[in-house]
């Protein structure tokens, strides 16, 4: 699963991943180390003319039919089911996203019982990009995304069952445009840098996001060398 991520690096380094234009390429937002699940975040569409857009919306699916925001957990979406369970089999067949980031966190249970987070990048903390799915509801007028997760790899398997997908950049032209297939996105999924993964352990003030807990240091190792 993914429950928080990050992105610091800057819009420079990030946009050079995607094809954008005019403001979406000149954008300065601002560094983000503890961004969680219903706070809003960028994600890259598919755009005019072969280009890409960015949009901005909560991360956590409202689904186009939706009468009201969903109480259960649509931060995340499995990826063996979307296809085919009502929530996002709309968005995965015509609405499919690109979520940057450079890192995100995983819990284990501490000595003490209490939550160990781990911070999870690739090598070089290089940014890269999540497999997600959005949606807009008209009448909520609520944007959102989603990131799609599989059963973990190694080397996360000894930290969780589940992982984000996070697609090899060869993949996102066919993954963003409407007119790739459902078998044919399913594919996509497969052409993934999970593999590469890296991680280390953080502090525990990464746990909460309340109080505006947002700052480099949380993502600095506990014990470094």
């Amino acid at each position: 699963m993914c429950g928080r991520f990050t992105r610091h690096h800057t819009w420079r380094e990030i946009h050079a991943m995607y094809r954008l234009t005019g403001a979406d390429a000149g954008r300065n937002t601002e560094a983000r180390y503890n961004i969680a699940p219903t706070q809003d975040v960028l994600f890259v569409t598919a755009g005019d003319n072969g280009c890409q857009k960015v949009r901005e919306g909560r991360w956590w699916l409202v689904p186009h039919w939706a009468k009201e925001v969903p109480k259960f957990a649509m931060f995340n979406a499995r990826s063996e089911e979307a296809a085919t369970k009502p929530a996002f089999r709309d968005a995965f067949k015509m609405r499919r996203c690109l979520i940057p980031a450079d890192g995100f966190y995983e819990w284990t249970k501490g000595e003490d019982g209490g939550k160990d987070p781990w911070y999870i990048h690739l090598p070089d903390e290089q940014p890269f990009s999540f497999a997600g799915l959005w949606a807009h509801n008209t009448a909520l007028d609520i944007t959102s995304c989603t990131i799609l997760t599989a059963a973990a790899q190694e080397p996360m398997t000894a930290l969780h069952s589940r992982q984000p997908i996070i697609l090899e950049p060869s993949a996102y032209d066919a993954w963003l445009d409407p007119a790739t297939s459902v078998d044919a996105a399913t594919d996509l999924l497969r052409q993934d840098l999970d593999g590469d993964l890296q991680f280390y352990r953080v502090g525990r003030e990464v746990n909460t996001t309340k109080g505006g807990v947002d700052h480099p240091g949380l993502i600095g190792p506990l014990n470094p060398l």
